[in-house]
Parts: C-alpha cells; sequence; structure tokens
C-alpha cells in the first residue's frame, strides 16, 4: 500500500517551489547545466565514494520503504500471537505448526513459531531473532548514511559552486556578460543544494527512521511474544506483555 503523504508532501513542495520560480520571473533561468554539475555531480560522486557498492546496490530498495505503507501493525500482532497462544494452550504448541502455513507476509513471524514448534531452546530463540533484528537495523542504517551523507554534500557542494562563481566574477569585472554568468552560477548551485536536502534528502531520511522503528518494534513484540508463547502463558498474559508496547490510543484498540 503507497503511503500518499511522502508522495504527496515531496510532490506538492516541489509543485510550489516550482510554481514560485516561474511567477517570480521565468522558470528557464533557474536552469543551469554548469550549477547541476557542481552541485549534483559532486555530491553524487562524493556520496559514491563514501560506500561500496553492495551498500548502494541496496539503497533503491531501502527508499522503496518510504513510499509504502505494510499491512502489520502493532494491534493485529498482539491479537494474532494472543490467538497463537491459546492454540498452544488448548493443542499444544506442535500445533502451530499448521498455523504456520496459514501465515502470509512474515517470515519473521514464521521462522520465530517454527523454531518454538522445533522445541528450540528459548535462549537460542531469542538470540536469533534478536540477531535477525539487528542485522535489518544495521542494513537500514546504512541505507540512511547514504541519504544523509548525500544531504551534507549537496549544500556543501553548492558553496563550493558558489565560490567558484565568485572567484570566476572577480576575475572577469571587464566583462558584463561574464560578471552575470558567473552570478548565476554562485547563486544557483547554493539554491540546488538547499532544494536537494531540504525537499528530497531530509524527508526521506525522517520518514525511513520512522519506518525502521515502526518496524523495529513489530519484531520485539513478536520476539516477546514467541517467548510467552513457549513457555506456556496464556493469552490475557500473552497480551498484557505486548500491550506495554503500545501508546495510549492503540490500546484502546485491544477492547474492540
Amino acid at each position: 500500500m503507497l503511503d500518499f503523504t511522502t508522495i504527496i508532501g515531496m510532490a506538492v513542495g516541489m509543485i510550489m517551489l516550482l510554481a514560485s520560480l516561474q511567477f517570480s520571473s521565468s522558470l528557464l533561468m533557474f536552469i543551469d547545466l554548469p550549477s547541476m554539475m557542481i552541485t549534483f555531480g559532486g555530491a553524487i560522486l562524493a556520496t559514491v565514494s563514501q560506500f561500496t557498492w553492495p551498500e548502494l546496490s541496496r539503497l533503491p530498495g531501502i527508499v522503496k520503504q518510504a513510499f509504502i505503507i505494510k499491512h502489520d501493525n502493532p494491534v493485529n500482532i498482539i491479537k494474532e500471537l494472543s490467538k497463537y497462544a491459546d492454540i498452544a494452550r488448548r493443542d499444544g504448541i506442535l500445533a502451530l505448526e499448521g498455523v504456520t502455513e496459514q501465515i502470509k507476509n512474515n517470515e519473521f513471524l514464521v521462522r520465530g513459531l517454527q523454531l518454538a514448534v522445533d522445541g528450540t531452546d528459548p535462549e537460542v530463540i531469542q538470540q536469533m531473532l534478536n540477531t535477525e533484528l539487528d542485522n535489518m537495523l544495521d542494513r537500514h542504517r546504512k541505507g540512511k548514511k547514504i541519504i544523509e551523507a548525500f544531504s551534507i554534500y549537496a549544500p556543501s557542494f553548492g558553496m563550493l559552486g558558489t565560490l567558484i562563481g565568485l572567484i570566476a566574477m572577480l576575475a572577469n569585472t571587464t566583462d558584463p556578460t561574464g560578471i552575470a554568468r558567473n552570478m548565476s552560477i554562485a547563486l544557483l548551485t547554493t539554491l540546488y543544494g538547499v532544494v536537494a536536502t531540504y525537499i528530497i534528502c531530509r524527508p526521506l531520511f525522517l520518514k525511513l527512521e520512522e519506518r525502521s522503528k515502526e518496524e523495529a518494534l513489530i519484531k520485539e513484540m513478536i520476539i516477546k511474544g514467541i517467548m510467552s508463547i513457549q513457555s506456556g502463558d496464556n493469552p490475557r498474559v500473552v497480551e498484557q506483555k505486548l500491550r506495554i508496547f503500545l501508546e495510549p490510543r492503540l490500546r484502546e484498540l485491544l477492547k474492540k
């Protein structure tokens, strides 16, 4: 499911910026290839040189998460785990083997339940699932660091372009045309750097940070729930253990 807030926010922000530029004079005045090459080309090359190819190749998949809302939500996870606890208490934990075959789009939950069904030691299950959670968070951190790096480099190279334009302008004060040309480079590179950082990179970085927290919360709840199920807790206890992860507004939804 698409997250329209990300799409609308970035699209409307860009449209309003372009419209204001068009109304102020002409949009073509703000399009300058040398300025783009200095700002975006420099920022891209600096970012690429900072990371390895495997890290960069994962970036598209990570960025995609900013535009997608996953169907899992904490309330549903608690209800599911409480249901599985009821099955395990009533029919034995081996009865959950049939349940795992029906779970769709949640490999982490399936893997945890299967480990419990197989009689794996609780400490081993917790260690394995926590390791998987840590690896996920590490992948997310690396993806966010790439975006963060670009957001730092873009305005920096924009400032570099400003210095280049000013130096070129001061070196050729006898040519009015050259002064105007170099001044436009000096100002446009700064503009491009600000746009890249605050309309594109920063919103993406913050949205991915929220997505990472949401996914980590779900996985932490799953780990806690599976440990509780394996220890033989009844559904009510499982629910009480997991509801502490929720904010008050979501706790009310459990009563419905």
